[in-house]
């Protein structure tokens, strides 16, 4: 993985300093990824139900998801025909209900609700919905649910033991949307025929670099000094993620919750502030959002994803001489897709507009944990610059006490 900064920034903080502050914080996501009991137990687990399930549904909303449809789309084929098929259930709405349930065999599924504080409203709605579907299909419940929690409180985790039912532990001191190492995003990895060991050994590797008291070894540092130095330069708070990678484009969505909820924050001093995450994709996104980015206001900055590796060729077929395609002929998709790649951020180089680029050989497990723990460090390193909290949410905490409120009136 290459990661390069356009400008390049001055890295003026003390970094031990800004390491020693965030472990202060108590959370541990660089650590559980060392967990080898937990992923021998999850592999011997998923080999123990090997082909007695056709779907994987997870029930869980927020970090408890978007980890998971990371790693979905990255790693399995993208017309979600895996076996068995994993389907993500991260909403309320009513039709979604209705869609889950056209598409799968109740009696050739198993559910995982995940929820950390293991009293997730909406979570705790779709598993007792699912549930009952499961008992009126004269089938068990102990057969069809795994679920995923905190290890010793809260509501899930008071059943799962008192029942005796089969579970995984969500580590306390990992918050939601740094969990996707975890048992959260492990489980229906490996439930899935993902291989977790080289995804785990990525972000093993990338942890080393974050940890790292040199400057010029800390990718992560580096991104994040990048990332507030532009913002003061141009007074503008806006990211925008834009891999050239399909499998990638999940992941910008991904990093939207791990950004907005780790930054968007008020400060010892009181005052309001925060990164807002963009999600474009390459080069879909070329032609309905480059006309802003490179003549709206200088408000962004840029993180560009590509890999030199494109797979196998697919031959772009001749079209003839005509000036609109001669320009294609013998060319394949990947070369087109470079192409449109390089000219777009060279378009916004040449106007001045910050542009970090992450250059990868190609998409796989291990390259993903990297990915992962890449952005995961930059906004923990972020959060400490800031002079904030990286790992708390209390305006979403306020949202779900008025929620409570308004059920109890209504």
């Amino acid at each position: 993985m290459k990661v390069t900064f356009t400008p390049t920034s001055k890295n003026e903080h003390n970094l031990p300093g800004l390491i020693d502050s965030f472990m202060a914080r108590g959370q541990s996501f660089w650590q559980v990824i060392d967990d080898t009991q937990l992923v021998d137990e999850i592999s011997a687990y998923a080999k123990s139900v090997e082909g007695r399930y056709e779907f994987i549904v997870v029930l869980g909303i927020g970090g408890s998801a978007l980890g998971t449809q990371t790693l979905r789309d990255t790693l399995l084929p993208l017309n979600g025909q895996s076996k068995p098929q994993l389907i993500i259930v991260d909403n309320i709405d009513p039709e979604l209900l209705r869609s889950v349930e056209q598409q799968i065999d109740i009696s050739k599924t198993l559910f995982l609700p995940i929820t950390k504080s293991g009293g997730t409203p909406e979570t705790l709605a779709l598993m007792a919905y699912f549930e009952k579907q499961v008992e009126q299909k004269g089938l068990a419940v102990r057969d069809h649910f795994t679920y995923i929690t905190d290890p010793e409180a809260g509501y899930l985790r008071e059943r799962v033991d008192r029942e005796n039912l089969v579970s995984f532990p969500i580590p306390p001191a990992v918050g939601g949307r740094f969990s996707v190492l975890t048992a959260v995003g492990l489980v229906p990895a490996a439930l899935c025929g993902i291989d977790i060991k080289p995804l785990l050994a990525g972000a093993q590797e990338m942890r080393d670099l974050f940890l790292s008291p040199e400057k010029d070894k800390n990718v992560p540092y580096q991104m994040a000094a990048w990332q507030l130095e532009v913002a003061g330069k141009i007074g503008g708070w806006n990211v925008v993620v834009m891999p050239y990678i399909q499998q990638l484009k999940t992941f910008a969505e991904w990093y939207a919750q791990l950004l907005a909820e780790s930054t968007g924050k008020r400060n010892s001093a009181g005052d309001s502030v925060g990164f807002t995450p963009i999600g474009a994709l390459g080069a879909t996104d070329q032609h309905s959002q480059l006309q802003l980015y490179a003549q709206g206001p200088n408000d962004k900055q840029y993180i560009f994803l590509n890999r030199k590796n494109t797979g196998k060729k697919i031959e772009i077929p001749d079209m003839g001489d005509h000036a609109k395609v001669a320009i294609l002929k013998g060319l394949d998709f990947g070369t087109l897709l470079q192409a449109e790649f390089q000219a777009t951020k060279a378009t916004l180089q040449e106007i001045g507009r910050p542009v970090a680029h992450i250059e990868m050989d190609t998409i796989d497990a291990k390259m993903l944990g990297s990915l992962f723990l890449l952005f995961e460090g930059a906004t923990a390193f972020l959060g400490e610059m800031m002079d904030i909290n990286a790992f708390d949410q209390p305006g979403v905490e306020r949202s779900k006490v008025l929620t409570r409120e308004y059920l109890v009136k209504n």
